[in-house]
């Protein structure tokens, strides 16, 4: 990559991150609470990137650690109410404490299930791990003490050295006029959950253990003439994506309030593959590019369900908004494996190469140097 093309890629990161900042002064609750699914959906895609796209592991087994993650959390910083009716007890952790300790248990997790991980692969894989969502269900629902059953439990607000990210915070803060609430404060925690874990998944594969678990995705064999221990490196990634995954569950329950077993079915581990299909196998800032389509497409389509055609309001008639965002990114994965099998970032790279292809001005650069 050229030092001119490396700049503008800087400059057009720093203009986002930006925007992204600024974000909070103009947007109204509804766009910031879609944000905030988005932010969570982006974790928990990155960690599934890690293992599907740069291992070539299949998991359908995601919603699991996202929901071990949630009710972790929830359990971890909820306080003692087990003397109240059918009230869900805790440990009343501070819940950046009970934050850490849910991500390590989603670690811990998935390192006892890692040795199948290290010795299935593709469907087998796949097929052992559905398992884990279907068990994950039925404890959510009977486990009532902790899970709350059916009625779900509510999320502790998190708090952290005394500051808030909550409504409730008796300190008014204001910034530049604008009173900042429980969403705004959670969208800046987001923002760095986000930032945090796409720099530790872009730092893995860029080094010695992502070209490890790239060899182990092109060719096991290979992997292992090489010194790979195979076995090790695909129980490991299994750990990470998991923990990736306990997080994004972290941040799903602060930002819904309220968790319900429901949340956490076979059809988000689904979700998820799109994803990471959708943006492309293998690139981290394709599963971002996924999880911001697939996660605030139904959101966006709930809330314009009144004014959008074919559209109905939730109980009445017409196409409810999820389906309708299931069939349009269903015709997106279809339309990428036909069309872009490497997905939008491989169709952005395109695009890129062919503008930079076309640009005059790099085209005489090149002709300089190819001339020197």
């Amino acid at each position: 990559m050229s030092d001119r093309r490396r700049l503008v890629l800087r400059l057009l990161l720093l203009g986002l991150v930006a925007v992204l900042l600024w974000v909070p002064l103009y947007f109204e609750a509804f766009w910031l609470q879609t944000g905030l699914f988005a932010m969570s959906a982006a974790i928990g895609a990155i960690g599934l990137q890690l293992l599907v796209g740069v291992t070539g592991q299949l998991s359908l087994a995601h919603a699991f650690f996202l929901a071990v993650g949630a009710y972790g959390y929830c359990f971890l910083a909820g306080g003692d109410q087990s003397a109240a009716l059918q009230a869900p007890s805790g440990l009343g952790l501070p819940t950046w404490l009970a934050m850490i300790g849910a991500v390590v248990f989603a670690g811990l997790l998935g390192a006892l299930l890692s040795p199948i991980a290290g010795r299935l692969r593709g469907i087998y894989l796949g097929l052992a791990s559905i398992g884990l969502v279907f068990i994950g269900q039925h404890i959510l629902f009977n486990a009532k003490g902790v899970t709350g059953g059916f009625n779900g439990r509510d999320a502790e607000p998190f708090s952290l050295f005394g500051f808030s990210f909550s409504n409730s915070h008796p300190d008014n803060l204001v910034i530049l006029g604008v009173p900042y609430g429980g969403l705004e404060r959670l969208w800046y925690l987001g923002l760095l959950l986000v930032g945090v874990s796409w720099w530790y998944a872009h730092n893995i594969t860029r080094a010695r253990p992502g070209r490890a678990l790239l060899t182990i995705r092109d060719s096991p064999i290979a992997a292992a003439v090489m010194g790979v221990n195979v076995p090790v490196y695909r129980a490991a990634a299994f750990t990470v994506s998991a923990m990736y995954a306990g997080l994004a569950g972290v941040l799903l329950a602060l930002a819904f309030g309220r968790i319900v077993p429901d949340s956490f079915g076979f059809l988000l581990s689904i979700d998820f593959l799109v994803m990471i299909v959708v943006g492309g196998l293998g690139s981290i800032g394709g599963a971002l590019a996924g999880a911001l389509l697939v996660s605030a497409l139904p959101q966006i389509f709930d809330h314009y369900s009144g004014s959008l055609p074919l559209l109905g309001d939730p109980g009445g008639g017409g196409l409810q908004p999820a389906e309708a965002a299931r069939f349009l990114y269903g015709a997106a994965v279809v339309a990428v494996l036909i069309f872009a099998p490497d997905g939008l970032s491989g169709l952005g790279r395109r695009l890129a190469g062919r503008r930079r292809a076309a640009s005059p001005l790099l085209r005489t650069d090149s002709s300089k140097e190819s001339t020197a």
